[in-house]
C-alpha cells in the first residue's frame, strides 16, 4: 500500500497572486458592468429627454448687434441676415457633393456625430484650449440652429446628444436641405441662395461645379477664405477649393479630367454689394469697429454670427456734430473734395465722432482714417521735442526768408512774395506758431540733437501711428509731409490737452454675450505720461495764441477756451495739397482736413481760399460750437514757461536795445529842436506774448486771404508757411 502523498504548497507562492488577480478581475468586471449600466442609463435617460428646442428664437439671437455709447441706441449689423431658404430639389447635386466634399465626407453614413472629434474636445479642454472642430454637418446645423457659439466641452456633450436625436427624428436630406439653408458663406449670405447671389449674382439653381466647389471651399472659415481678402487670402482659398474637388473625385461625384480642368482656377465674383443699412456714416462706423475687434481677437465668424453685443465710443450727438459741421461750411458743386473730421474725448481717448468725407454707399474710403499731410498743424509737435529737449517759449528762431539747412541738405521758405515773408532773425516759439513761421521751425530742427528723428519720437509718443506713410526723420519733417487722417491728428493733440498723458484711440467700449450678458471684453483704461505737465501747458499756451491772434482765428467762434493749429501742405508740383485745423478744448480735440481726389491734388484755384485757417477753421468751429452745447467752460492750466538747458547757443530770447532818452534845451528863448524818433530797429515790433519780451518782426508783404467768409479774423497765415513749398 503506497503512502498518500500531501501537496506541497508552491515554493514561489505564485497560486495565492493568481487567486488574488483573479478576484480583481471579477470585481472589476463587475465594477465595469454596473457603470455600463449606470452609463448607459444615464445615456439613455438624457437621450430620451433631449427636447428639440425651437429654432427660431435661438438662431436669432447670434446675430451680433452695435450700439452707440450707452448701450441702447443701435448702430446696425455687421451681417445683412440676407436669407432665403430653396428646397434640396432646387440646389444642385453639385453643391451638395461640394459641401459633403468639403465638410463631411462620412456624411450618408455616419450617426450624426463625431465621437473622435468630441474625446479630441475633451483633452483639448482640459488642457486649456477648447477650439477643437471636426464636427460633422448635422453637428454643425444642431450648433448653429439650436445651440450657443461658445468652446466648451458641455456644450460639445450637449450638442452630441442633440445632433443624435435630429438624426433619429429626420431624415438625412432634411438635414443636408437645413444646413446649406442656414450655414453662413460670408458677405452677409446665410444659406446657398443668398451666398449665390452675393458671390456670382445667380440662382443656387444655376449653380457651377467650380461655384459650387468655390462656396464649399469658402464654409470653412468665411473669413479666412474670401475673395475679397488679400492675396495670401486667396491664396488659401484656392487651396482649400482643391481639396473640395479632390473629395468629389474621391466620392465619384465628377470624374479627374474635369477636377484637373478646373483646378486651381476660381470662379468670377460680382463686386461686393452695399446695403442701405451702411448708408450714411453707419458703413465707417461698422467698419471701424469690426477692424477694432479683429485687433481684439474676435474673428470674423464670432463678429458676425456670434450673437455679440458691442457698445462703441460713438455718440449720436457727437456723430451729428461732425456730419452737420462738416455739411454747414463746406463749399457745394465742389467734385472731388473730401472733408472729414474726428473728434476724441480729452480724458480716454474714445473716439466719439468723425466724418468720412461721404456716404459709405457712394464710397468706402475713410479720409477720416486715410488722411493726408497735415502740413504746419504737425508743428506742435515739433514745438513739444524743443522743449522737452531744452528750450523754451521765449527761446529764438530765425524767421527771416529762406533759411538753408546747417548740412546744406536744402532751404525752406515762409510764404509770401519771392523767398517768403521775413519775420526776423530772432523770433520766439510762441510768435512762430502763432504765424505758422516754416523757417523758425526748419531752424528749430537744426538745433535739437539729432532732431528730426527726436521730432518723430514726440510724434509718435502723443499719438501719430509709427507706420504713417512719409513719416521719415528729414529736416522738413516739422512741415507735416507724413501722411496722418484725422482721426489721428485729434488724438494726438488730444494728448496734449490732457497735459502730455496719452491714450490709444479706441471705438468698442464694451463687448458682451446676447444669451447671458456675460462680459467677453471691456475696453482697458490704459495710459502713459509721454510729456510733461508743463511743456504739455507751454505748447498749449503757445496754440492758444494761434487762436487769439494768429492764423487760426476763426476758431474764436466756439465761444470759449480753445487751442489748436493750422495746416496747409503742399506737394511735390508745389501746388496745395490739403488744408487743416487741429484744436481743442480742455474735454475735445477735434481735426478737420479738406482734400482733393487721391488725396494730393490740388486745392488751390479749385477751394475758393484754400489756407487752414478759412474753411477748416470755420468748419472746426462748426462741429465744436455743436459738441460743446450744455458742457461747462473750462479753461487751460496756466502757461509754466519751462527753460531747460538749451542744447545749443545763440537762441537766447531777444532783448530789445534800450529806447533813447532826451535831454531838454537848457535855453528856453530858443527854439526847441524837433524831437527825435525812436530809432527804428530793422523791423517793426510786434506784440509779444504774455510775459516773453517783445520781438523785431517784418510781417512784409501780407498775403490774399481770400474772401472773408463772415467769421471774426480772416484766417490769414501771412509769411507762415502753411502754403509753402516744403510744407507738406
Amino acid at each position: 500500500m503506497s503512502a498518500q502523498r500531501t501537496p506541497r504548497p508552491s515554493s514561489d507562492g505564485s497560486r495565492p497572486v493568481r487567486r488574488r488577480l483573479r478576484a480583481v478581475a471579477k470585481w472589476t468586471l463587475v465594477v465595469g458592468l454596473v457603470l455600463a449600466l449606470v452609463g448607459g442609463g444615464v445615456f439613455y435617460f438624457t437621450y430620451r429627454n433631449t427636447e428639440i428646442p425651437s429654432a427660431n428664437r435661438a438662431f436669432e439671437a447670434q446675430s451680433t448687434y452695435v450700439t452707440y455709447s450707452g448701450g441702447k441706441q443701435r448702430i446696425g449689423t455687421f451681417a445683412e441676415q440676407n436669407r432665403e431658404s430653396v428646397p434640396l430639389a432646387d440646389i444642385p447635386q453639385s453643391m451638395q457633393d461640394a459641401v459633403i466634399a468639403a465638410e463631411d465626407r462620412t456624411f450618408y453614413s455616419n450617426s450624426g456625430i463625431d465621437p473622435k472629434g468630441i474625446i479630441r474636445a475633451a483633452f483639448s479642454n482640459a488642457r486649456g484650449n477648447a477650439t477643437q472642430g471636426a464636427s460633422t454637418i448635422t453637428q454643425q446645423y444642431v450648433k448653429l440652429l439650436y445651440l450657443s457659439q461658445e468652446r466648451t466641452l458641455s456644450r460639445k456633450v450637449k450638442e452630441a446628444f442633440l445632433s443624435l436625436k435630429v438624426q433619429q427624428e429626420r431624415s438625412k436630406e432634411a438635414i443636408l436641405e437645413g444646413y446649406l439653408n442656414t450655414i453662413y458663406f460670408g458677405r452677409g449670405a446665410y444659406g446657398v441662395q443668398a451666398a449665390s447671389r452675393a458671390f456670382f449674382g445667380k440662382n443656387a439653381g444655376q449653380l457651377t461645379v467650380q461655384e459650387s466647389a468655390t462656396l464649399a471651399a469658402v464654409l470653412n472659415s468665411p473669413a479666412g477664405l474670401s475673395p475679397d481678402g488679400s492675396d495670401e487670402t486667396r491664396a488659401r482659398l484656392v487651396s482649400r477649393y482643391d481639396y473640395v474637388l479632390s473629395g468629389m473625385v474621391e466620392a465619384g461625384n465628377i470624374d479627374a479630367a474635369e477636377a484637373d480642368r478646373i483646378a486651381g482656377k476660381l470662379p468670377s465674383f460680382v463686386k461686393r454689394g452695399g446695403s442701405n443699412q451702411f448708408g450714411g456714416q453707419r458703413g465707417f462706423m461698422l467698419s471701424m469697429v469690426k477692424d477694432e475687434l479683429q485687433r481684439i481677437g474676435f474673428d470674423e465668424t464670432e463678429i458676425d454670427t456670434g450673437g455679440l453685443r458691442v457698445e462703441t465710443t460713438f455718440t449720436r450727438s457727437g456723430m451729428a456734430a461732425n456730419a452737420e459741421g462738416v455739411t454747414e461750411r463746406r463749399p457745394e458743386g465742389l467734385k472731388g473734395l473730401h472733408v472729414a473730421s474726428a473728434s476724441v474725448d480729452v480724458q480716454t481717448g474714445a473716439l466719439i465722432g468723425f466724418f468720412a468725407g461721404q456716404d459709405y454707399l457712394r464710397s468706402q474710403l475713410d479720409w477720416a482714417t486715410i488722411g493726408s499731410s497735415p502740413g504746419s498743424s504737425f508743428k506742435p509737435f515739433a514745438l513739444a521735442a524743443g522743449l522737452d529737449a531744452g528750450y523754451s517759449l521765449r527761446d529764438t528762431f530765425d524767421g527771416n526768408s529762406p533759411y538753408e539747412f546747417e548740412d546744406g541738405s536744402g532751404s525752406v521758405d515762409n510764404q509770401g512774395e519771392g523767398t517768403g515773408t521775413n519775420f526776423g532773425s530772432a523770433i520766439s516759439l510762441v510768435t512762430a506758431t502763432e504765424n505758422s513761421v516754416n523757417t523758425a521751425y526748419a531752424d528749430l530742427t537744426d538745433s535739437i540733437p539729432d532732431g528730426p528723428r527726436k521730432i518723430r519720437q514726440m510724434a509718435v509718443r502723443l499719438g501719430v501711428p509709427d507706420d504713417a506713410p512719409g513719416l521719415e526723420p528729414n529736416n522738413a519733417i516739422a512741415l507735416g509731409s507724413a501722411t496722418v487722417g484725422p482721426v489721428s491728428m485729434a488724438n494726438a493733440y488730444a494728448t496734449i490737452a490732457n497735459g502730455g498723458v496719452a491714450h490709444d484711440v479706441f471705438t468698442v467700449k464694451r463687448v458682451t454675450r446676447a444669451e447671458d450678458g456675460e462680459v467677453l471684453y471691456k475696453a482697458p483704461r490704459e495710459t502713459k505720461r509721454v510729456l510733461s505737465e508743463d511743456i504739455a501747458s507751454d505748447v498749449s499756451y503757445a496754440m492758444q495764441q494761434v487762436v487769439a491772434s494768429g492764423s487760426g482765428t476763426n476758431a474764436q467762434g466756439v465761444g470759449r477756451p480753445a487751442a489748436g493749429k493750422t495746416g496747409t501742405a503742399t506737394n511735390a508740383d508745389g501746388d496745395v495739397s490739403s488744408s487743416w485745423f487741429v484744436g481743442y478744448t480742455p474735454q475735445v480735440a477735434t481735426a478737420v482736413m479738406y482734400a482733393r481726389g487721391k488725396g494730393n491734388e490740388a486745392l488751390n484755384g479749385f477751394l475758393p481760399t484754400f489756407y487752414g485757417g478759412q474753411y477748416p477753421t470755420l468748419t472746426w468751429s462748426s462741429i465744436m460750437s455743436r459738441l460743446m452745447e450744455g458742457v461747462d467752460v473750462e479753461d487751460f492750466p496756466e502757461p509754466a514757461f519751462v527753460d531747460g538747458d538749451a542744447p545749443e547757443d545763440g537762441h537766447a530770447p531777444y532783448t530789445p536795445p534800450p529806447s533813447p532818452t532826451f535831454t531838454p534845451d537848457p535855453t528856453p528863448q530858443e527854439t526847441p529842436s524837433e524831437s527825435p524818433s525812436e530809432s527804428p530797429s530793422e523791423t517793426p515790433t510786434r506784440t509779444p506774448p504774455t510775459s516773453a519780451p517783445p520781438e523785431p518782426t517784418d510781417p512784409g508783404e501780407p498775403v490774399d486771404p481770400g474772401p472773408d467768409l463772415g467769421q471774426p479774423g480772416n484766417g490769414r497765415e501771412p509769411g507762415g508757411g502753411d502754403a509753402s513749398p516744403g510744407g507738406g
